[in-house]
């Protein structure tokens, strides 16, 4: 398997983990303690805190920091100059590091271009998080969410492609199939 590669103007602290075919880009810093998997792609200016933990095959794009207590499970996107915070009530003058919420973004899920995810929630399987959106609460599975802050608005396949408001029983493009039950999208087939 090819090795990680690591452009001459990132910084990679030791105790780092990085997966084989992993590529971090310009002026990119990891820090020692943070895991990052297989086939992942860091774009320019990302920092990923000690402590992280990024699964396979996620995509970081440009100006994103990773902080403290968020983890991404395989196949998350973070669009373009995306947030993620980890304290509720920051201050400068007051440590809480003690009070770091964990974050945790479940396998595929999308997060759009500048969108702000505020600490202690769950995005949940294949949700997607539109552009400049604001997270505030748990998002389940497959949901599209969208506003500041967000509300949930639709359904998203597995594929990315939104699923149709009245029936959102079967996707259009690739054939997967789910079930509604209340305000939850379960995957049939």
């Amino acid at each position: 398997m090819p090795q990680a590669f690591i452009h001459e103007s990132a910084y990679v602290d030791d105790g780092a983990q990085i997966g084989s075919d992993t590529k971090i880009w310009h002026f990119c810093h990891v820090l020692g303690g943070a895991v990052i998997g297989e086939r992942c792609s860091l774009g320019q200016n990302v920092v990923v805190m000690n402590g992280v933990r990024i699964g396979n095959n996620v995509k970081i794009q440009n100006n994103v920091s990773v902080y403290e207590g968020v983890e991404l499970e395989d196949d998350v996107f973070c669009g373009p100059s995306m947030v993620f915070t980890n304290v509720v009530n920051p201050r400068s003058h007051v440590s809480r590091k003690n009070e770091y919420k964990r974050t945790l973004v479940r396998r595929g899920a999308t997060i759009g271009a500048n969108a702000t995810i505020v600490c202690g929630v769950t995005l949940e399987e294949y949700s997607f998080v539109g552009a400049g959106s604001v997270i505030t609460k748990n998002v389940p599975a497959y949901a599209l969410m969208v506003g500041v802050p967000a509300r949930r608005v639709g359904w998203m396949c597995q594929c990315g492609e939104r699923l149709p408001d009245k029936s959102p029983e079967a996707c259009k493009v690739c054939g997967t199939r789910y079930r509604q039950e209340g305000d939850q999208l379960k995957r049939v087939s």
